[in-house]
């Protein structure tokens, strides 16, 4: 147990000083982009006197150390500045958009899981021609860029047969559900043929080990066994490659949503940074970020509460 507590605080040291450094990297490489007087000034030719008053209403002559951690300190109390393009606090900005992206990548994963897992799963039990069929269509998936699968799914489903809407992602529950099909599908191609194929590995991997094969001869139920001693046992690949697909769908949505114009926080960065609203930029950044190290770090820890012993392994070494 106490090795297990080692590890568990030594993963959150490890998390918040990722964060950390995330967060300086961020700042500091967003600054150095170049000067931001042409968007603060609103498209207006900035005179002397207007340059003279932005820098000082921003503190832009201030070191940059000295501007980060008023940034950072801004943050931790909830406060991530306003938006030098839309004259409003970021957070009014952000926060609807990352609950259309939350319910976009939500409806994502559960395609992810039922067809991504299911196959590969699938591959795994039967084997022969429905493993040969699922590794030529995962093939496929993993040669087709996310934009180009929206493409096709635009034109066929629908520009041609007129199914789904194409622009929006429309109002209430099943509204809203019906607009994000199309670009959980265009997000999930790419990640489940992903998925697919780590499962399969995986459970390929476990049903050839030795540990199984003395399950079944001992007569123990193929069920029990699969359940019990394969996909246990692989489960813990799985989980950290989900954690990060997981994590990197909240990055790749940005495709989906600039493709079915989706009012998401990946579309508002697009924005942001094609007209330099460096304070959305920085947040949004820092939030993907975020995601992706938290994400990432609860997918190892439920793989190390799935096989502690690989904790009691690494201690000892």
């Amino acid at each position: 147990m106490s090795a297990m507590i080692r590890t568990l605080l030594g993963r959150l040291g490890g998390l918040l000083l990722t964060l950390l450094l995330a967060s300086i990297v961020i700042f500091s490489a967003l600054l150095l982009t170049g000067d931001p007087i042409a968007a603060l000034a609103g498209g207006a030719k900035p005179n002397p006197e207007l340059i003279a008053q932005i820098r000082a209403e921003y503190n832009l002559d201030d070191p940059i150390w000295s501007r980060y951690w008023e940034w950072l300190t801004g943050a931790l109390q909830g406060d991530f500045g306003r938006s030098f393009v839309y004259k409003t606090d970021v957070m009014t900005l952000v926060a609807p958009r990352f609950a259309v992206t939350l319910q976009l990548v939500l409806l994502t994963v559960a395609i992810i899981l039922i067809f991504g897992v299911g196959s590969g799963v699938l591959a795994a039990i039967r084997g022969g021609a429905v493993d040969r069929t699922v590794t030529v269509l995962t093939a496929l998936g993993m040669a087709l860029p996310t934009f180009v699968v929206a493409i096709l799914l635009i034109w066929i489903f629908a520009k041609t047969l007129g199914w789904f809407p194409v622009f929006g992602e429309g109002e209430g529950f099943w509204d809203r559900l019906w607009h994000l099909i199309l670009p959980a599908v265009s997000l999930a191609v790419l990640f489940n043929a992903y998925i697919s194929r780590v499962t399969r590995s995986s459970l390929v991997a476990q049903l050839h080990s030795e540990h199984v094969d003395t399950a079944r001869v001992r007569g123990i139920p193929r069920a029990r066994i699969f359940g019990a001693h394969v996909f246990r046992n692989a489960s813990p690949q799985i989980l950290a490659i989900a954690g990060t697909t997981i994590a990197g769908l909240f990055a790749a949505s940005a495709i989906a949503e600039v493709a079915f114009g989706i009012g998401g926080i990946g579309s508002l960065l697009v924005q942001a940074a094609a007209r330099a609203d460096l304070p959305v930029v920085q947040i949004v950044s820092l939030i993907l970020v975020t995601i992706f190290v938290v994400l990432n770090a609860i997918a190892d820890l439920i793989s190390l509460l799935i096989d502690p012993s690989s904790v009691a392994g690494g201690s000892t070494a």
